[in-house]
């Protein structure tokens, strides 16, 4: 018999539009409803809250939109993440623009003389890598939801200018808001508060712009955002070691650098270089994280080291630096990214991971 076709979002979201939700209304009419993705009969959506207590409040709305999607013919899985909004930043008083407008910047430019400091922020993480495509993005993004699931006030600045992708990844679309022109209220999602230049431009607009306004707008991404009181902000950094590096390393007091590879040979060179610039700009090394470690074909169980097996782990031990951890090449991160879920946001095996790896992170500051 042939299988039962997977619902439709508008089926989907027929479903939700029957979930009563205490304020009145439903799911769907609130708007409430994040990052739907369906996937071979698997659904993933977020329930959005505007405050944790509202969350609380929802546990049962939850549970009754898991029960009447799974009811849908055609899912096989159903995963729900519940996220709120952390209380907004008050930025100093100024004469307001009217509700929600967005921010009329001007992003980029030559950067300010003197070092530059970020009101309210405890600590300053730069997540690096040598080169691209080893994944550093995904693990800024899911190290932040992780260590905000660990009760850390948490901020995540989108630092790759050329290639800003954490508004994807983290399930925001809107364009930030700004009460004056020149402070930026930055959006909150999975308990995080973000920013990134792909919020200001259209999607499939090129950045292209020579170092003195990188420089600068990494700075307005920095100084210009109301982040409020943060635990730690994490600096997802362009691959490489060029002028954002720089700017950061030498214009904020960076408490240290995470840097991200697979165990390959090829990318442990350019690992190498990246820890040789964080150790030239005087920033400490916090640890090394090893991703793509290893695949364990879904269908059959066979585990394979791809791209090698525990080169970064012991490219640590090897130059006296901490190892936070390994996590494994699986399509749902990949799935959760791109849907705007981070799977750390979720309860699952990969989120149990990055759970780990903000733990060992929290020790190694302590």
């Amino acid at each position: 018999m042939p299988s039962t076709p997977e619902p439709t979002r508008d089926e989907i979201l027929g479903a939700l539009a029957k979930i009563a939700v205490p304020q009145g209304g439903s799911l769907v009419s609130n708007d409430l409803i994040r990052a739907l993705v369906v996937d071979h009969g698997n659904v993933r959506f977020v329930i959005e809250a505007e405050s944790p207590e509202a969350a609380k409040a929802m546990a049962a709305a939850q549970a009754e939109a898991e029960a009447a999607v799974s009811a849908l013919p055609g899912v096989a899985r159903v995963s729900v993440a519940m996220t709120a909004h952390g209380p907004a930043a008050k930025p100093a008083a100024k004469p307001a623009a009217p509700s929600g407008e967005p921010p009329s910047l001007k992003i980029g430019g030559h950067p300010k003389p003197g070092p530059s400091t970020v009101p309210g922020v405890q600590r300053i993480i730069a997540v690096g890598s040598g080169k691209g495509g080893v994944g550093k993005s995904t693990v800024s993004a899911n190290l932040a939801v992780a260590l905000a699931r660990e009760g850390w006030k948490v901020g995540l600045v989108d630092a790759d200018i050329y290639g800003p992708s954490q508004g994807r990844m983290m399930g925001v679309t809107k364009r930030p808001a700004s009460p004056d022109g020149k402070t930026i209220i930055p959006p909150v999602a999975h308990g995080v508060r973000m920013i990134s230049l792909g919020l200001m431009l259209p999607e499939d607009e090129a950045v292209i712009w020579r170092g003195p306004m990188l420089m600068g707008a990494l700075q307005q991404l920095m100084t210009q955002v109301a982040w409020g009181d943060l635990d730690v902000l994490i600096v997802d950094m362009p691959p490489g070691t060029g002028d954002i590096q720089l700017t950061l390393c030498q214009k904020f007091n960076v408490t240290g650098a995470i840097v991200v590879s697979t165990p390959q040979d090829v990318a442990l060179l350019d690992a190498r270089k990246a820890l040789k610039a964080f150790e030239t700009l005087k920033t400490p090394v916090l640890g090394l994280i090893e991703n793509m470690s290893t695949y364990i074909c879904p269908k059959c169980g066979h585990e394979e080291h791809i791209f090698g097996d525990g080169g970064v782990k012991r490219e640590a031990e090897r130059q006296g630096l901490g190892f936070l951890g390994s996590l494994p090449l699986d399509v749902e991160v990949r799935l959760s990214g791109d849907g705007g879920t981070p799977v750390a946001a979720t309860d699952s095996p990969l989120g149990d991971a990055y759970r780990v790896m903000a733990r060992n992170l929290i020790a190694a500051l302590a």
